[in-house]
């Protein structure tokens, strides 16, 4: 795993201002890129055969994260309970500290499986710095 800099520059098929986490869908690498302030992105797959890459893509951008962490699941495809269980653990980590899980995209997939698991609030909006 790369170490944590202020700001890492990420590959050109990344959008700028944005990190990114977990088995490229072009066959990349599976290297966590933090950009601090700027939304962790997950996916395509928050599925049990992807936890613990998404698990340590988490625990990485929580210890670089300075306030509440921003989460873009806009691109995640395949969503179940164990990408559940990978968000609530990361709420529970972040209030503990007096921070927030913020997710500032969620695709259908993500929607539809936290209302599934009585989660809305975790889709109201992200707030506005």
């Amino acid at each position: 795993m790369p170490a944590v800099a202020d700001t890492v520059i990420a590959p050109p098929d990344l959008a700028p201002g944005c990190a990114q986490a977990g088995p490229h869908p072009l066959g990349g690498s599976d290297d966590v890129i933090i950009d601090r302030g700027a939304p962790l992105v997950l996916g395509p797959e928050l599925t049990i055969a992807y936890a613990a890459v998404a698990h340590e893509a988490l625990l990485t951008a929580l210890a670089a994260a300075d306030g509440d962490l921003l989460l873009d699941l806009g691109q995640v495809s395949d969503f179940d309970s164990s990408g559940v269980q990978l968000l609530l653990s990361a709420r529970l980590s972040l209030q503990a500290r007096g921070d927030a899980l913020r997710l500032v995209a969620a695709s259908p997939a993500v929607r539809d499986a936290l209302l599934t698991f009585g989660l809305a609030e975790l889709l109201a909006p992200a707030r506005a710095d």
